[in-house]
């Protein structure tokens, strides 16, 4: 089913809650997150609807984020309503970087991933050994540092392990409870056990409590070159709701 208006709307928001940045400001049909750190969605302005936004507003973004002594981002959908920008953006200096996915689903294919949530605890706190996971190999240590924080500011974030017998971390990630969404993030785990289903087990507690909660779709933002993550959502019923990309100025 298409999205609503109201559905990007909810995501956006619900996707600041998650990254938690140090403060957000609103202009115009935007959100304009200020953060010092390295979560791109933290510290880019996004729009809260797909509808036609004019291009002067630029000029108004970029001076708001060069005030707070910010680098000006913006997270820009890839629909045709935002093509008039791009000229002006390139003329700026700026960059199109990083081409994500938004993807959304209904909780019954998240069920679906896997029989079980052996081993899956879900924690209102991250732990040295989830840290230790998620900080971890191929993870630059500063960009993780940056992301294990804005996620520790998130209000309602659940930190999910998954424990061999109740000792090893073997996978660990991330889950926020907001504006009717379940969103899933840092989802990571050990090289060593990869393809053996521990993902689904961990996605699927992540639905059994957003189900519990009342709550009955869910979205993540992934990497539009990870096939490894994308293959693993198709299998979920994932589907692509639209694309977007960070607009940087050089």
């Amino acid at each position: 089913m298409p999205l609503t208006v109201a559905d990007i709307e909810s995501i956006e928001r619900a996707t600041l809650t998650a990254v938690a940045p140090e403060r957000v400001e609103a202009l115009d049909g935007w959100l304009l997150p200020m953060d010092h750190g390295t979560v791109g969605r933290a510290h880019s302005a996004v729009p809260l609807h797909h509808e036609a936004h004019p291009p002067a507003l630029i000029d108004t973004i970029v001076q708001r984020y060069r005030d707070a002594g910010l680098r000006p981002v913006l997270r820009l959908p890839d629909v045709p309503e935002f093509e008039p920008w791009w000229p002006e953006l390139r003329a700026q200096g700026f960059r199109r970087e990083q081409p994500t996915l938004t993807q959304t689903g209904a909780l019954d294919g998240l069920l679906a991933l896997a029989p079980n949530t052996d081993g899956v605890s879900l924690d209102p706190r991250p732990d040295a050994a989830w840290m230790a996971m998620f900080l971890g190999e191929g993870l630059d240590p500063v960009d993780g540092a940056s992301r294990s924080k804005a996620l520790s500011r998130a209000e309602g974030m659940l930190f999910v392990s998954l424990r061999e017998g109740g000792g090893e971390t073997l996978a660990c990630g991330a889950a926020c409870f907001a504006q009717g969404w379940l969103s899933m993030h840092g989802l990571r785990t050990a090289a060593s056990r990869r393809g053996r289903g521990l993902a689904g087990r961990m996605i699927r507690a992540m639905a059994l409590e957003a189900q519990r909660r009342g709550i009955t779709r869910a979205f993540l933002q992934v990497d539009a070159s990870n096939e490894p993550a994308l293959a693993l959502y198709r299998r979920a019923g994932m589907t692509t709701a639209w694309s977007y990309a960070y607009w940087r100025a050089g």
